[in-house]
């Protein structure tokens, strides 16, 4: 099972293209493809085996299989520290090509000793054999591309390690129920499909090892010596001294470790789960091919698809959802219906393995990278080994289970019962992690869900600020204006310092823009042209007012704010809000209200308040409708952060309404305990 490696992103296919060009890396690669390749194939077929061997006892099955992957996992813990200090020593090249060579026999090995005792010192040479292989590719890579190429080439090197697990799951499947077909070919074909996986993972590994006896290009020479000579416990300690102090780190590193415990009790038991439900071992290659399909589609899609997400909120939120799934994956007994569950459940895994990783080289200093990935690696392998160990032993305590309902009968035993305790703890896991690294307590996660959906660049870049944001919105004649106002008072009265503005005209470039934008004399102004221009004004209005009041910590009102573009420009224009609002959001950076105050008024209602005109407010009865139904559809979809108002109450019975709702807000009681100095901006 190939060692967990921090996870870039994707290289994009011209990248991809440009890196494989070179002859030299082309070939490596190539080896590493087939053996990777081989290797899941080789995973899936003794962890068959260990279940096989233990004679059909639920308990036995659970410790064989888990066994396999603590002896898998267990030589990196120990060995790995030191092997690529020992790896230095010998030709790379050499060393190379007589590992794989010794791993193939290995694994010709483990069909012909048939044996429990064998099975598990076999793996644990062919594990404490790859620690050494590895260094030695890893510093054979630079050798082989230009220093540009190099990230692209690691990052083709992780697609090789890990894009081929569905491939090898579709094989194992397909030899489980072709194998007396291929069996018939000529005797000296076993017809046991276990039997035949572990050969082809056997060739796999020669194959490799001819290849890269060709390569001449791969020098001697020793490879990089950092960190090497410091042992788990060293890591460990060193690691989370770097790491001790910040807490979205903590959050990351507490959702990883979770996530790993999720994966090592669904790995350990997976074999052992689709038997329950009936299946072989063609179940259970496709049930492990759907995990790294859904994982693959994660890593690669996920991104894309969350771009404008916030990362520290995209991953507890993938973590708490892989856990939900696990959860669902544990209480369903149906065989189909568990394998796209699985790979439902791998895509979130893949989006919150890629996304933390990411995180984790962007968010650690570059001086403590090195030792805070060493913490990491170390940190799950010891959760792997553990939950491995730990996992099959609840499963087999708890034993197999049958309810009878009058003609319902039920199934659940201690792989599903083990699996369902793991998703609970990892979805608890992840909310932890949520909360640990929510970086926009404001903005409500369904707001972020849907502008990352809609492609808008709301949920990106938007920053904790110390003040408090309180924007007005609604048609004409709504008393905006007015409740603004009492409502600046009310909070200077509460010693808070209060900074009230407008939009369009809260600075003096907008007030410009006001009487180009609301002036008769301006005459038509296009759609596309009257959006461009108040998001300029919101920019402005944002960067020299807005901004710096919540800087200083104060509350910030303002009368209109980017829902009237959405309502205004958008729906009453016929434009799409969606864009609109994508445009305000780019002007504002993302900068969204702690609390919208919507004051709701029929739009005929609100025009009959009104002395004189601007030229919005002239338009038509049936566009101000439209801009009160797109304010309310806003709101409807995004309830924590919006609060509707009946605006035709009398304005008293609006103010109270008003100042309750604000009264509530975490932020303001927090500084009703701090003294305040009673000052109010405008």
């Amino acid at each position: 099972m190939p060692a967990s490696l921090p996870t870039p992103a994707a290289p994009a296919p011209d990248a991809r293209r440009s890196v494989l060009a070179i002859p030299a890396f082309r070939k490596l690669w190539n080896s590493m493809v087939f053996s990777s390749l081989g290797d899941w194939l080789g995973l899936l077929a003794t962890t068959a085996l260990a279940q096989q061997l233990s004679g059909g006892s639920y308990a036995t099955a659970n410790f064989a299989i888990a066994g396999v992957f603590i002896a898998r996992l267990l030589p990196a813990v120990f060995l790995g520290p030191i092997a690529g200090v020992i790896a230095d020593r010998f030709d790379r090249r050499r060393l190379m090509v007589s590992v794989d060579i010794m791993r193939a026999a290995l694994y010709i090995s483990i069909p012909i000793v048939h044996t429990y005792f064998w099975l598990y010192t076999a793996m644990i040479l062919v594990e404490c054999l790859t620690l050494f292989w590895s260094p030695a590719k890893e510093a054979s890579v630079p050798n082989l591309v230009p220093r540009d190429k190099l990230e692209n080439a690691n990052q083709v090197s992780l697609l090789a390690a890990y894009g081929t697990a569905p491939i090898a799951a579709i094989l194992f499947s397909l030899l489980t129920l072709l194998s007396g077909a291929i069996a018939a070919i000529s005797p000296l074909i076993p017809s046991n499909s276990i039997d035949i996986a572990l050969y082809v993972n056997a060739l796999s590994f020669l194959f490799a090892a001819w290849t890269i006896r060709g390569l001449k290009e791969i020098p001697k020479g020793s490879a990089s010596k950092s960190n090497k000579d410091e042992n788990v416990g060293q890591s460990l300690i060193q690691g989370w001294k770097a790491v001790s102090e910040s807490k979205i780190i903590r959050g990351l590193i507490i959702g990883m470790v979770g996530a790993f415990s999720a994966a090592g009790a669904v790995i350990g038991l997976a074999r052992t789960f689709v038997g329950d439900l009936g299946g072989g071992d063609a179940a259970y290659g496709v049930l492990f091919g759907s995990v790294f399909t859904g994982l693959a589609i994660g890593i690669a899609v996920g991104p894309k698809v969350f771009a404008q997400f916030s990362r520290r909120r995209l991953f507890g939120a993938a973590l708490t959802t892989s856990g939900v799934f696990l959860v669902l994956l544990a209480l369903i007994s149906n065989l189909v219906l568990s394998v796209f569950i699985v790979a439902i459940l791998g895509a979130f895994s893949g989006i919150a393995w890629v996304t933390g990783f990411t995180m984790l080289g962007m968010e650690v200093g570059d001086d403590v990278r090195g030792r805070t990935f060493a913490f990491v690696q170390s940190l799950i392998r010891i959760t792997l080994v553990a939950v491995l160990a730990i996992a099959p032993i609840i499963a087999a305590t708890i034993g197999e289970h049958r309810y009878e309902f009058q003609t319902i009968v039920l199934n659940y035993n201690g792989a599903q019962i083990t699996m369902l305790i793991a998703g609970i703890i990892a979805a608890l896991i992840g909310s932890v992690s949520y909360h640990q690294m929510k970086d926009r307590p404001t903005v409500s996660l369904w707001s972020d869900i849907l502008a990352a959906l809609q492609g808008e660049l709301g949920a990106i870049t938007g920053t904790q600020s110390k003040g408090i944001f309180i924007a007005f919105e609604g048609g004409e004649g709504t008393g905006k204006s007015t409740q603004s106002q009492l409502l600046a008072k009310w909070l200077e009265q509460e010693g808070e310092t209060v900074v009230l503005s407008r939009e369009p005209g809260g600075t003096d470039l907008g007030k410009d823009l006001r009487k180009i934008l609301l002036g008769h004399e301006t005459g038509i102004i296009s759609p596309r042209a009257e959006a461009l221009l108040y998001a300029a004004d919101r920019a402005h209005h944002v960067f020299s007012v807005i901004r710096p009041g919540l800087d200083r910590g104060d509350v910030v009102i303002t009368d209109r704010y980017f829902d009237s573009s959405a309502a205004y420009q958008g729906a009453g224009r016929v434009l799409n809000p969606s864009e609109v609002a994508r445009i305000s959001r780019w002007a504002t950076e993302s900068l969204y209200p702690t609390l919208t105050i919507l004051i709701d008024v029929p739009a005929e209602i609100g025009l009959g308040r009104l002395q004189s005109r601007d030229r919005l407010e002239a338009e038509p009865t049936e566009f101000h409708e439209r801009v009160r139904q797109e304010f309310l559809q806003i709101a409807m979809m995004d309830p924590e952060r919006y609060f509707v108002v009946d605006g035709t109450q009398t304005v008293e019975e609006i103010h109270a309404q008003i100042i309750a709702r604000v009264a509530e807000l975490p932020a303001l009681k927090r500084n009703a305990e701090e003294p305040k100095k009673k000052r109010f901006r405008k």
